[in-house]
């Protein structure tokens, strides 16, 4: 082999595990380090850009669209410089004052990637996205690569208890709000107040607008650190998934939104998804 052979293979070697590498779709969750505290505690949030148990790399300050909490006193914007990045995952720190559920979250600008087909529809059999896979295969477009706009939004739930741990409060319904994200999981029960094996609901949004028939996964680990099982599930026709929490410890939930883009539109991508993952405990 000569040497200009020799960089032709080693460069060819290279870009095909970048491609390999970016095949490979990475989550994102707001994972704090303790999900239940009391009044006037400062949260350390993980932000976990990778699995659920750990992260790749630190998501940069300047991605960032928006910060929110809402909690008993409403909603607010924190100041930015309270996201922080590590060399492999970033943190937030979040005051919470009053007892209640809050809800944290975080939107990321769009970023794009390029695949292969053979990797396009790994990534859509992986990450739950038959219906995109299907409409492919029916296409005879299996082959053809991918040009992706994706966006993540994510947030997470966290009980804050008082004088009177556990007590409901009548107007503790910070948990309900929407935050208008792009795409976005708005429970309608509070998992913190659910009996065991109880059933949460969450509605499935993009743009504010309701998801039925999406596709939803939840997992998690137990508080030994056992897996949880991934389940799939789908919305119904008001965009509401149901998911059973059966064993206690740490949960998430998540769906991606995927719309192919027609030539017609004058975009640059073939396809545009939107994530969305929830974070939460059951205690």
């Amino acid at each position: 082999m000569n040497h200009r052979t020799l960089l032709v293979a080693t460069a060819t070697s290279a870009l095909m595990i970048v491609a390999a590498a970016a095949a490979d779709a990475h989550d994102l969750f707001l994972r704090p380090r303790h999900f239940i505290v009391r009044a006037g505690a400062e949260l350390d949030v993980r932000v976990l850009n990778g699995t659920f148990t750990s992260s790749e790399g630190s998501v940069a300050r300047a991605r960032l669209l928006d910060l929110a909490i809402v909690g008993p006193d409403g909603l607010s914007h924190p100041d930015r410089s309270s996201w922080t990045e590590g060399a492999k995952e970033s943190q937030w720190r979040v005051t919470v004052r009053q007892p209640g559920t809050y809800v944290l979250g975080a939107s990321l600008s769009p970023r794009t990637i390029r695949l292969t087909g053979t990797e396009f529809n790994g990534y859509l059999r992986d990450e739950g996205l038959p219906d995109i896979l299907a409409a492919r295969k029916a296409a005879r477009q299996l082959g053809d690569s991918a040009y992706e706009r994706y966006a993540k939004h994510v947030k997470a739930l966290v009980r804050v208890i008082g004088a009177a741990p556990g007590r409901a409060s009548l107007v503790d319904t910070a948990y309900r709000v929407a935050l208008g994200y792009p795409a976005e999981l708005v429970p309608l029960d509070d998992p913190y107040l659910l009996r065991a094996g109880g059933t949460l609901r969450l509605r499935a949004l993009s743009d504010g607008r309701l998801l039925p028939n999406q596709v939803v996964q939840a997992g998690g680990r137990t508080s030994a650190g056992r897996r949880i099982a991934q389940r799939t599930v789908r919305t119904d026709s008001a965009g509401i998934a149901r998911v059973r929490l059966d064993a206690r410890g740490t949960w998430y939930v998540k769906f991606i939104h995927m719309r192919p883009i027609l030539a017609a539109d004058g975009d640059s991508v073939d396809y545009e998804s939107k994530w969305a993952t929830l974070t939460f405990a059951r205690p």
